[in-house]
């Protein structure tokens, strides 16, 4: 795997100049954030060595470096998930890779469903904590000591320091926003009600089918993270109605300025301090 970082790290490097101070996963609700990278270069993940190529709708499948408050970023637009049918280290990869390229923090979105009976369709979440339903784990196999220690302490998952500037940001802007912890699990089927009952009886708020292995990778790298949550459907009982994934999309559209004002705001927050 170092040998392939390494050179999917060297193309990336000799595409554009830029070095990137932040790494943002633009999933549902943050997929046009990419309209307010300036001095871009877009480069799809079809030419990137190593890459996998996203094969969602909504999921553009770019890798775009530019700034973005005048910060150095590089984006995700479009993730992988365990449901396409890749394994849970290929799904990683390119965190791997932003890691390589310098990323000092990590900033992720998804869309999922509420099971918390306070919340609302379009709510915004900040993630505090996650369960690992997925049937696999991204550091299964032979450790890589280079990238990070063979039993990665995940007592944080989610960085206490950045979230405590999100829940500032959102008041400074009177932006309501929930917190929470994320169960996810593979997909790609939604959740059964008795699956959400589940996901509420052992301690989820939320749950949905991205972002927890990527963040078990990063924190393995010792990069910190920190995740947001549009809450696009619910799983409460008497609550749930028939979804589809075009819904969804529909519903992370409408939170996605507030989503992008957070994310905007936070890296200038924190590059000032860096």
């Amino acid at each position: 795997m170092l040998r392939q970082i390494q050179e999917t790290k060297n193309f990336l490097n000799s595409k554009t100049t830029t070095k990137p101070f932040a790494g943002i996963v633009l999933g549902t609700g943050l997929g046009n954030l990419s309209t307010e990278i300036k001095n871009k270069t877009a480069i799809p993940y079809s030419e990137i060595p190593n890459f996998p190529i996203s094969t969602v709708e909504g999921h553009n499948g770019e890798l775009i470096f530019g700034t973005l408050n005048n910060v150095p970023v590089v984006a995700m637009q479009g993730r992988f998930h365990y449901y396409e049918g890749y394994s849970l280290q290929e799904c990683t990869f390119p965190i791997r890779v932003l890691k390589a390229l310098g990323i000092k923090n990590l900033f992720l979105s998804n869309a999922s469903g509420g099971v918390n009976d306070n919340f609302k369709i379009g709510d915004i979440m900040l993630i505090t904590d996650h369960i690992n339903l997925l049937p696999d784990n991204p550091l299964i196999g032979k450790n890589i000591t280079e990238l990070g220690p063979r039993f990665p302490d995940m007592s944080e998952p989610y960085d206490k320091t950045l979230r405590s500037q999100v829940i500032n940001i959102a008041s400074a802007n009177n932006i309501k926003i929930q917190q929470g912890v994320y169960a996810a699990l593979s997909g790609p089927t939604f959740e059964t009600p008795a699956e959400y009952k589940y996901m509420k009886t052992i301690g989820a708020d939320t749950v949905g089918m991205s972002t927890v292995p990527e963040v078990i990778v990063a924190r393995h790298m010792n990069l910190p993270c920190m995740a947001i949550s549009i809450i696009t459907d619910l799983g409460i009982e008497g609550k749930i109605v028939e979804i589809s994934h075009q819904e969804v999309q529909e519903v992370a559209k409408t939170a996605e300025p507030k989503m992008t004002l957070i994310i905007k705001e936070l890296l200038t927050t924190i590059y000032t301090k860096n």
